[in-house]
């Protein structure tokens, strides 16, 4: 077990305590780093909701997600009783001005207002600025003060400002951590490392030695619980807008003067800005959107996103989204970028691929593969480069075999590989921004991606139906194709 500098002693107020996130993700990440010494033995988890109930009647439900999204090799009984009496339950609407606030301000107060307040907002973006707002009437926020704000920040670029202007009117842009997950895994933050750690890549890593870069995530599930928030959301809104333009930007930044925050975050805010607009004219060029229907994952029959949805359900909702992007700059001028997210597809994955040129000539009787880095953000975390070596089979000729230098991070450090919600909850704590979206990031991405939602909502680009289990609609495919390029399970 590895033990590791606690953080400043703090309270972290949970708003909509009850919920999925909170259950799910959450609490299992707050115990991991209570097992393994981060978390101080005074800190409090304070979870609030609508829910009349106890605390030991929240205990219990904690106690439950912990035994249902942690493995039984890592709960530990004695830590699971110490961890669970940090959590404390208020029963309290946060949007409500006249809510019960006297039984969350009495918690609080039993504690300095030196001591760091994390509110932590699991709820509807809709209520992000009524909750800051009754946070700050009820004299709640301190100097110590943060808020997390649980992504998509708004719909669009309009109702992104409404959500920052109305927090940004009581926290300050430093306290305030608008969280992507994304960004938390070991594999993307790895990507700094990779590249600038290691000339032999950066060298390379530009127009002249690369043919294009593709990013996918696929999910294997269907909307699941979801429908209601997902119909309301679809795919490009849901992955596009923030996880996947993320992992683009620290794919195609320019390197940092430093690992400071702003630094790192200035040089993401110029990608977006250097994005190529897509019109709502193009979209049927650039882009390619889909919607699940019956089919088999897994060996299993599972039914079409409408069936998902309920009985009698129609909608126009993507579950499915492919695009290519391309870059003005230097750097990157000629190579195109393709973005590729989908509910019910083939496998489980997430994964970058940067596909590097053919050699210009060979001396070779048959034509060496193109090297491939693929980068594995989940599952099997790790980096794979394919290379051609000698055919080590006996032949009269120098003939090539492509083979694959392999490394998977867990089982190179012998460790397990943190949640993604581990790192980024503690750096709240530590007040250190460095892997959280600042507004004007926001703002550069919706701008990118509205006129695309303008066009499909003139129907620019139809939606195709795609059969579960598989990888997307053919509109998927015709996009590369229109370069001669492949999606990397089609190269496989």
């Amino acid at each position: 077990m590895a033990h590791l500098p606690p953080v400043d002693t703090f309270d972290y107020i949970v708003f909509g305590g009850t919920g999925d996130l909170t259950m799910r993700k959450l609490l299992p990440a707050l115990y991991y780093r209570f097992r393994d010494g981060q978390v101080p033995a005074d800190a409090r988890i304070i979870a609030t909701a609508r829910s009349p109930l106890s605390r030991g009647e929240y205990q219990d439900r904690a106690r439950q997600a912990l035994q249902e999204h942690i493995p039984p090799a890592s709960l530990e009984a004695d830590t699971v009783t110490r961890f669970i009496e940090l959590v404390h339950y208020v029963s309290l609407n946060g949007a409500e001005a006249q809510s019960n606030w006297a039984d969350l301000r009495g918690l609080l107060d039993q504690e300095p207002e030196t001591r760091i307040r994390v509110y932590y907002l699991a709820t509807s973006p809709a209520l992000y600025g009524q909750i800051c707002e009754n946070l700050s009437k009820q004299s709640l926020i301190t100097e110590q003060s943060r808020v997390v704000l649980e992504k998509p920040i708004g719909t669009d670029l309009q109702s992104a400002n409404a959500i920052n202007d109305s927090v940004g009117r009581h926290f300050p842009e430093n306290h305030i951590f608008r969280i992507d997950h994304y960004l938390g895994k070991e594999t993307v933050q790895n990507l700094i490392a990779l590249r600038f750690a290691n000339p032999v890549f950066e060298r390379l890593w530009t127009s002249d030695a690369i043919d294009y870069v593709q990013i996918t995530a696929a999910e294997t599930v269907g909307v699941e619980g979801r429908g209601a928030y997902y119909d309301r959301s679809g795919c490009l809104r849901d992955m596009i807008q923030n996880h996947l333009l993320q992992v683009l930007c620290l794919v195609a930044m320019d390197p940092p003067v430093s690992l400071d925050a702003d630094s790192v975050r200035n040089e993401k805010l110029k990608v977006l800005h250097a994005l190529k607009p897509i019109r709502s004219s193009d979209v049927a060029i650039y882009t390619s959107r889909g919607q699940y229907m019956r089919g088999h994952v897994n060996g299993q029959t599972v039914g079409s996103y409408l069936e998902d949805l309920g009985e009698g359900v129609t909608s126009e909702t993507e579950t499915f989204v492919a695009l290519k992007a391309e870059i003005l700059s230097w750097r990157w001028g000629n190579v195109p970028f393709y973005l590729r997210s989908g509910k019910r597809m083939a496998e489980k994955c997430s994964e970058i691929v940067i596909q590097f040129k053919s050699a210009p000539w060979t001396i070779f009787a048959n034509r060496p593969a193109a090297n491939r880095l693929v980068i594995r953000i989940q599952p099997d975390e790790g980096v794979m480069l394919s290379v051609s070596t000698k055919d080590p089979t006996p032949t009269d000729s120098l003939s090539l075999r492509e083979a694959d230098i392999n490394i998977e991070f867990e089982k190179a450090f012998n460790i397990r590989y943190p949640d993604s919600y581990e790192r980024l909850l503690l750096d709240v704590v530590r007040g250190d921004p460095i892997l959280f979206i600042r507004r004007d990031e926001v703002e550069a991405a919706w701008k990118w991606i509205d006129p695309i939602l303008q066009g499909w909502s003139k129907n620019e680009a139809p939606l195709e139906p795609y059969p579960a289990g598989t990888w997307g609609p053919e509109g998927a495919r015709n996009l590369l194709a229109q370069s001669g390029h492949l999606w990397h399970e089609d190269m496989k």
